[in-house]
């Protein structure tokens, strides 16, 4: 079992625009996509959620009863699936982003693990967005390490960079944490680490011994060769529309069914079969 290649799918996002992209908000649209996702191979689905009123569905919510919605209507259609919960904000306010976890107890939530300069910028040399700070400091990392606990929640730790890989491990010298070690490298953003598959072993030398890991490749087709080189060196694997919309020959996705299709063929050419919902519960140790 431990050969087998848990898949998470992203469903949605936080920066997506439903007006835009395909991308789910509704518990009825959320439950649709986790569906065609968990028939093709996935057993965990990362949400994030969205505000329910017309016209406001690109705008993040914190909204406990929400969270509940999605995570019910999610379970219903996909029986077994795991949960793995946003938790990302950026700036001093994050009790809304507590209290979901606290209030649902998913068996997983993001813990992003430090903080990085979010930049891009336009081929005409124009920041793409104002430049801002994705602030994770240590006591807010704490904040959130404090209340998985207390909700028997695992800590997914998202590394946007190579420093903060190493972070992880002094959260674990420093009794911050204490427990399963999850580790999500995110790959592709423009102003953090690269899809780049070299890099793949390089972080696999800095991440705790016997701790399992992930890639989040964000992009275009150009990330495709580093989810086969994930697959390839045992990782395991996301992928979603808010990661991507294209497959590796250019085509444009409509659904993250699409998607997970594409992923786990990576494994099955690494010559690895697709984890269960059951079997993924057992290779993280998250509770029943």
């Amino acid at each position: 079992m431990g050969d087998k290649a848990v898949i998470t799918c992203a469903l949605n996002g936080v920066l997506t625009d439903p007006k835009q992209h395909n991308v789910p908000v509704t518990p009825e649209q959320m439950a649709r996509e986790a569906k065609a996702a968990f028939n093709a191979g996935a057993s965990i689905m990362h949400i994030h959620l969205r505000q329910q009123e017309p016209n406001k569905g690109h705008l993040a919510s914190w909204d406990v009863n929400v969270s509940r919605e999605i995570q019910q209507a999610i379970r219903e259609a996909c029986p077994g699936v795991i949960i793995n919960h946003t938790t990302g904000t950026s700036g001093p306010k994050y009790q809304g982003a507590l209290d979901c976890v606290r209030e649902t107890r998913p068996e997983i939530a993001a813990c992003n693990a430090g903080s990085l300069n979010y930049l891009k910028v336009k081929s005409d040399n124009t920041w793409a967005w104002p430049p801002m700070m994705f602030d994770n400091a240590v006591e807010k990392v704490q904040d959130y390490l404090d209340v998985m606990k207390e909700a028997g929640t695992i800590p997914e730790f998202e590394c946007f960079d190579v420093g903060i890989v190493r972070c992880v491990g002094m959260y674990v010298q420093t009794g911050m944490y204490s427990g399963p070690l999850e580790y999500n490298f995110v790959m592709g953003v423009a102003s953090g680490m690269p899809a780049d598959p070299e890099l793949l072993p390089i972080l696999l030398k800095l991440k705790r011994p016997k701790s399992h890991w992930q890639v989040t490749a964000i992009g275009r087709a150009e990330i495709w060769p580093l989810h086969q080189r994930c697959a390839d060196l045992g990782g395991h694997l996301r992928t979603g529309l808010e990661d991507t919309f294209y497959l590796a020959d250019g085509t444009k996705v409509t659904s993250n069914g699409q998607l997970i299709e594409a992923i786990a063929a990576c494994a099955r050419r690494a010559g690895r079969e697709i984890a269960s919902p059951a079997e993924a519960r057992r290779i993280f140790g998250t509770r029943h």
